[in-house]
């Protein structure tokens, strides 16, 4: 069985960049060079290391959000802890007045998908357990490297403006973003910053992934002797049966960009008794345009399942609601520029070696790590559905677009035990240490460009009068924050001895 060695103390390897189509001022070039130094390049490797070992489900990132907060307090960000109803979300902040640079970070694993670091088959950490599917661990430490990078250049250099960096939780659940603009935490942002772990390097514009209404129903019955006296009964769980199978016919006549999956929370206790309580979780997810309409014909199936069941929906619990992700052309076309001017980082023999060992094992074309970054990505032709993130919410109210740095092995299958293996040691460092390169520099340019900003905040502005921000969000909504508690306080103390600590 191939096992691969873990490489946890390597110096930056250099990039294959290119300046010449890029003026490159002192204060960008400061936090290039700072981030690339080696004690830089460990000190967020080993934080993101510790965040993937921590692997803690949404809004319960004690240790992983408090990690972070800590390395920006001591960096002399201003931090403000549980924002927005939620004890793991906060906001770091430096600097005062305009323009202000807003850097997104995310740092919630996922369940079920344990695994051991750098193996490349299948081998979990602990059974059952959570893992880092989609590399959080390496996207929040990326922002955090980036923001205290630019706090040092502001310095050095007398740059004008503020730097904030979001803590943003249970981007898995697509929960946070939501909340924190309810909550007015991104008033008076200027220009958004997102990143995420990518098996490329690069940025796109236009429109992208699905709108999402995240919803819990409930119904109540009434108990009875399942074999005695069934007919005195009501049972909840067939009211979740019958509105799973009317929402499985709506599909036949619901457009194509449309999704849809759900799972049973509760369905009784036995077999023996009629159950009176039971309770499935839907995402209904569509275009911005389209949701609400099918949203509501997925309650109508749930209205007419009580109805046929004789029992009561008893609660329709909304835990999020989201908009598309809008991604700004200007902003998009500032970061390809800076990640050209970055460059992909180069891998070595044994990190290519497990490279094409992990694609052997998924069936994937062994061609190794990548060796060029991409072009700008336009939008798609045509939409035809797909994923999610919160990070749309925030482009409804902001010029948004997202930097994807190079970490994850192509063919890497995300929510997936390939991923977690991967997320860890130097694959993960230099994807990180690329892509926290590449947000400082666009920082800088936003912080020192004003023509720059302008450009992207008057496209921002125009895109809004015919996009103008709407909250999904019902008003009575509330952060859900018992979810994953018990799963989490199950799998925390189990975990523990598996901890790298900073």
């Amino acid at each position: 069985m191939f096992r691969f060695a873990l490489m946890m103390l390597l110096p930056v390897s250099g990039y294959t960049q290119s300046t010449d189509s890029l003026f490159v001022n002192p204060g960008k070039q400061y936090v290039l060079d700072y981030i690339s130094r080696p004690e830089m390049f460990e000190k967020f490797g080993r934080i993101s290391d510790a965040i993937w070992s921590y692997a803690e489900l949404g809004l319960q990132e004690y240790k992983s959000s408090a990690l972070l907060a800590k390395t920006l307090e001591d960096e002399g960000f201003n931090v403000e802890m549980g924002l927005a109803g939620m004890p793991t979300c906060f906001v770091a902040s430096y600097g005062s007045g305009k323009p202000v640079i807003g850097i997104l970070g995310e740092f919630d694993a996922l369940p079920m998908i344990s695994q051991k670091a750098l193996v490349p088959e299948q081998d979990p950490l602990i059974e059952g357990a959570p893992g880092h599917g989609c590399g959080h661990n390496t996207m929040g430490t990326a922002g955090i490297a980036a923001a205290i990078a630019v706090k040092n250049a502001m310095d050095e250099y007398h740059i004008e403006g503020s730097i904030k960096f979001f803590g943003s939780p249970a981007e898995e659940t697509l929960i946070s973003r939501p909340y924190m603009i309810r909550a007015g935490l991104f008033d008076g942002i200027d220009a958004i910053i997102d990143n995420h772990l990518s098996s490329k390097f690069g940025t796109s514009y236009g429109v992208g992934g699905n709108a999402v209404f995240s919803v819990i129903f409930t119904f109540r019955g009434k108990t009875a002797h399942s074999a005695g006296a069934p007919w005195s009964g009501r049972s909840a769980l067939d009211a979740v049966e019958l509105m799973n199978i009317a929402s499985n016919y709506l599909r036949e006549h619901l457009f194509y960009t449309y999704r849809m999956h759900y799972i049973i929370l509760e369905g009784g206790e036995a077999p023996n008794v009629v159950p009176d309580k039971a309770s499935v979780w839907y995402y209904v997810r569509n275009t911005d345009e389209r949701v609400e309409e099918m949203y509501e014909r997925v309650i109508n199936c749930a209205r007419g399942a009580a109805l046929a069941t004789g029992t009561e929906l008893s609660d329709i619990r909304i835990l999020t609601a989201i908009h598309q992700k809008h991604s700004n052309k200007a902003l998009a076309e500032l970061f390809q520029k800076n990640i050209e001017l970055t460059g992909m980082p180069e891998w070595t023999d044994e990190e290519q070696q497990y490279a094409r060992a992990l694609q052997k094992e998924l069936g994937k074309d062994e061609k190794g790590m990548p060796e060029k970054v991409d072009s700008l990505k336009a939008p798609s032709a045509s939409f035809t559905g797909g994923g999610s993130t919160d990070v749309g919410e925030v482009s409804m109210i902001a010029p948004t677009a997202t930097i994807t740095f190079p970490g994850a092995v192509p063919g890497t299958i995300f929510h997936h035990w390939s991923a977690v293996a991967g997320n860890y040691g130097s694959l993960a460092w230099k994807g990180l240490n690329a892509g926290a390169r590449a947000m400082a520099a666009s920082a800088i340019d936003l912080l020192t460009l004003p023509e720059e900003l302008a450009t992207i905040k008057a496209e921002f502005e125009e895109y809004s009068k015919e996009h103008p921000y709407k909250a999904f969000l019902p008003e009575d909504a509330v952060p859900p924050l018992d979810l994953n508690k018990e799963l989490m306080e199950k799998w925390r103390y189990i975990m523990e001895d598996h901890y790298k600590e900073y």
